[in-house]
């Protein structure tokens, strides 16, 4: 038996442009990968949130992160415990008082990966919670930076396996006190600074099938970034 609590913090269902995936199928998944639960993360929307009381009825004991993916101008950005869409592409300082305003809590997504990452000047200095770092479709070199960054800043770490497809629901988890119970404890270690991210990164045989994915479908889209 564990003697923790593991939760996916960063999944994409079909609200967002690059996933098909419905909350049914992500939580039915989660028992078979050693999650508790997981954090809605959809790129700039929050539509899904909408249906989140009906999952929980539908999987009892099930603890979902209501919580978003929000693009800003240097980089990805998650922000959890919030109902309202944070303001996409605009300076990532704005986004940041938007969401301290609203109660959320900042992440800093997949900080050191070139691709959507905010890089390493912001990352060693913007006012978040913690530094996501165990991405799992991020290098394990970037992963490592974002680690060593967050040592440094003495912030709190986690992790999420970036899905897009169920294969990679678990990948990568944040760890959490296998005593909290409810989405307000999940919440309150992350504002603490009581998480570990844990997992694996990606490979580069599935580095290469991402960007080749990723670029058909931002094709399929005319180009349009997310």
């Amino acid at each position: 038996m564990t003697d923790v609590l593991r939760v996916d913090l960063h999944v994409h269902s079909a609200h967002s442009p690059d996933s098909r995936l419905t909350l049914d199928e992500i939580a039915a998944r989660l028992p078979y990968v050693g999650l508790k639960g997981f954090a809605i993360t959809d790129h700039n929307s929050v539509t899904a949130h909408r249906e989140l009381s009906g999952l929980r009825d539908r999987f009892p004991g099930l603890l979902v992160v209501p919580g978003v993916e929000v693009s800003t101008r240097e980089g990805h950005l998650l922000v959890y415990g919030i109902s309202e869409l944070p303001p996409a592409r605009r300076p990532i300082d704005e986004t940041l008082e938007w969401a301290k305003s609203h109660g959320g809590i900042s992440v800093l997504a997949h900080p050191l990966r070139l691709v959507h990452g905010v890089g390493r000047k912001i990352a060693t200095a913007a006012p978040v919670t913690a530094l996501e770092t165990v991405n799992g479709h991020t290098s394990a070199v970037g992963n490592a930076k974002a680690e060593l960054t967050a040592a440094q800043r003495h912030v709190g770490t986690t992790g999420g396996s970036d899905v897009h497809e169920l294969s990679d629901l678990g990948r990568a988890y944040t760890e959490f006190s296998p005593d909290i119970s409810s989405v307000e404890g999940l919440l309150e270690a992350i504002r603490g600074g009581h998480t570990s991210g844990k997992g694996s990164s990606l490979r580069w045989r599935g580095r290469l099938r991402w960007s080749l994915r990723t670029s058909a479908l931002r094709v399929a889209r005319g180009l349009r970034p997310i």
